[in-house]
């Protein structure tokens, strides 16, 4: 299996010295973190140099994510010191702008109220920001795609409301220090394939969902009875889909990359998987 743990290309190097230059003359963050993963996603780099920096907090895609999750995790984020969150969806493009515009308003405190508010959007690969950038100009200014490391340079745009924004490259911190972290990282994409084994990733993932969101697997497909182990489910998942070998042996690969794009667009069902802390 590729090391997931230091997956960290060149130009991350470079992009995390410019972040640092840069960050100084900015007077809010815009932090975007996907909505599934909000815990293994928060990069502990960006909080070193960040620093008690203002930060909005969006966690995107979460018509993706499970909508009770999503709302416990942004209870607990807007407990946090200088920051606001909000939860942003491709549906709700006109409110996302208005919401994130008053956000970083009402965050950067230390700037007249005749001046344009500076703000860096920050975040891992494949997070969503260069979408996020789109929604709030309302047009295409940014490349998308749906592999990591899409944007690899600074992109400085303005938007109709006079906010200055500025989309930064995805940064990963040098060495994820929990392989959970990086699986649950390559299960919902914001690790490249090419440093991906799909029979890892989908059985990892597959044990999150059968431990989580057994029904929404049931549903998806048509199981019966449910397997009972990650193995199982992709067995069952690739007799289904096209996935044996002369003489009816399943092709595990084939079905775990089957599982890992079903559950990365959303075809499973509305799934979240950091659960948020149990409040005491």
């Amino acid at each position: 299996m590729p090391n997931l743990l230091q997956w960290y290309p060149g130009h991350m190097t470079k992009a995390r010295r410019e972040l640092s230059a840069l960050l100084p003359s900015q007077d809010v963050l815009i932090e975007v973190l996907d909505a599934r993963l909000r815990d293994s996603i928060s990069n502990p780099l960006l909080r070193e140099l960040s620093g008690k920096k203002p930060c909005v907090k969006v966690l995107a895609k979460s018509d993706l994510a499970d909508p009770a999750r999503t709302e416990a995790w942004l209870q607990q984020l807007r407990a946090e010191p200088n920051v606001a969150a909000f939860a942003a969806a491709k549906s709700r493009a006109a409110e996302t702008r208005t919401r994130i515009h008053a956000l970083c308003k009402d965050m950067a405190l230390t700037r007249g109220p005749d001046k344009a508010v500076r703000a860096l959007v920050v975040g891992v690969p494949n997070v969503g920001k260069s979408t996020l950038i789109n929604v709030l100009m309302d047009r295409s200014v940014a490349a998308v795609g749906d592999k990591p490391a899409i944007t690899k340079a600074q992109q400085h745009v303005v938007m109709k409301s006079g906010m200055k924004l500025t989309d930064s490259p995805g940064i990963m911190w040098p060495k994820i220090e929990y392989e959970a972290c990086a699986l649950r990282l390559a299960f919902a994409g914001s690790i490249p394939d090419t440093a991906v084994d799909y029979l890892s990733v989908g059985m990892f993932g597959a044990g999150l969902l059968l431990a989580d969101y057994r029904d929404l697997l049931i549903a998806r497909f048509k199981l019966s009875p449910v397997p009972a182990s990650p193995e199982a489910l992709l067995e069952a998942i690739g007799r289904r889909r096209g996935g044996l070998r002369p003489g009816g042996v399943v092709d595990l690969h084939k079905a775990a990359e089957v599982f890992v794009h079903e559950f990365r667009s959303g075809a499973i069902g509305r799934i979240t998987l950091d659960a948020p802390p149990r409040a005491d």
